[in-house]
């Protein structure tokens, strides 16, 4: 009628410590791979930040002069700003700042920029601008990104948000003003 099964022959003389140390040795292998992996994404995100500071370091020397080209005149460039406003409650960092005395230019400087990077830019002028706001800074801000590579979409989403776009060209870079349509935004004092 019905077969039996038979069970596999299991090898003499194994003992039940024996085999939990095989699943122990095997666990600690596990652990290991795991603190693996997160010390690899932790060295991917510090690759990351590298060439997000090796754009910023690319780009700043000749902001200046590039956007003198464009008709502005800012006396002076720094980098990573940072506004810790407890007061007001506005915290926000800002990679390239150019200054005069009735404009500021706020850069942001992404590898390969996305959609994301520019709306969170929009949202870190809106905190500078509200930021200056309560402490009487009268000037015009103005925003621009800084990519190495630019994905079509991302560059016409920055211009339509009335971003200039930096990004190379050659043995430099260049600056693409908001145009036709779209125009370059100004975050004016209240």
């Amino acid at each position: 009628m019905g077969k039996t099964k038979e069970l596999p022959a299991y090898p003499r003389g194994i003992t039940f410590e024996q085999v939990w140390a095989a699943l122990m040795e095997d666990r600690k292998h596990i652990n290991e791979v795991k603190e693996l992996q997160k010390e690899t994404a932790k060295q991917l995100g510090k690759l990351g930040n590298s060439f997000g500071e090796m754009v910023e370091y690319m780009v700043k020397p000749n902001l200046i002069k590039e956007f003198r080209k464009l008709g502005f005149v800012f006396e002076k460039a720094y980098s990573d700003a940072t506004i810790k406003d407890k007061t007001n409650n506005i915290y926000t960092e800002i990679d390239i700042t150019l200054e005069n005395g009735d404009k500021v230019m706020l850069v942001e400087t992404k590898n390969k920029p996305k959609t994301e990077d520019v709306t969170e830019h929009l949202e870190r002028i809106e905190k500078v601008r509200r930021h200056a706001d309560f402490h009487g800074d009268k000037r015009k801000f103005l925003g621009a990104i800084a990519g190495v590579v630019f994905n079509d979409n991302v560059k016409q989403f920055a211009m339509k948000n009335g971003f200039y776009v930096i990004e190379p060209s050659g043995e430099t870079f260049s600056i693409t003003a908001p145009e036709g349509e779209y125009s370059p935004r100004e975050w004016l004092p209240i």
